[in-house]
């Protein structure tokens, strides 16, 4: 996987305006108040044998943690955000901020940091065990998550 591609594709969509409506394209998802990008997209598993799903997990487990010690020399430790209350949240027909909304049903923790008026979560996600594995970018305006913090802090 190219870090520095994935760096640069944090400090893109960290400055990127968010649109007026919902917008997509080939691996952007963006709208009023947030972006969600996948990073890195593995293949899918449907005739894998479980040595190379697993494999390709540690993989993006690495990838993952290389880019958030990246980040951390920046912006500091980041803090963990478990994605599975907005998920039940959800599923009760309660409402959830963008991108949690997006997210939270194949991401169930993100790692991040609140910077200025943004906040920038990584984590994998995976619909299901076929499906391909998934180095997710979460972009946000900082105010839209409950009991948002300073500088350095997701929640």
């Amino acid at each position: 996987m190219d870090l520095a591609a994935q760096l640069a594709e944090v400090d893109r969509l960290r400055a990127l305006e968010f649109p007026a409506r919902r917008v997509t394209s080939a691996a952007v998802e963006s709208g009023p108040g947030y972006h969600v990008a996948d990073l890195a997209v593995s293949e899918d598993f449907h005739d894998a044998d479980v040595v190379r799903r697993e494999a390709v997990a540690e993989d993006f487990e690495a990838a993952c943690q290389a880019l958030i010690e990246l980040l951390a020399q920046r912006w500091g430790e980041p803090q963990p955000l478990d994605l599975y209350p907005y998920l039940i949240r959800l599923e009760e027909g309660g409402q959830v901020p963008p991108p949690l909304d997006l997210i939270c049903g194949y991401v169930s923790e993100v790692y991040g940091w609140t910077v200025g008026d943004r906040w920038m979560a990584l984590g994998i996600g995976q619909g299901d065990r076929e499906l391909p594995f998934q180095l997710v970018l979460a972009v946000g305006e900082a105010g839209a998550l409950p009991s948002s913090g300073g500088e350095g802090r997701l929640a």
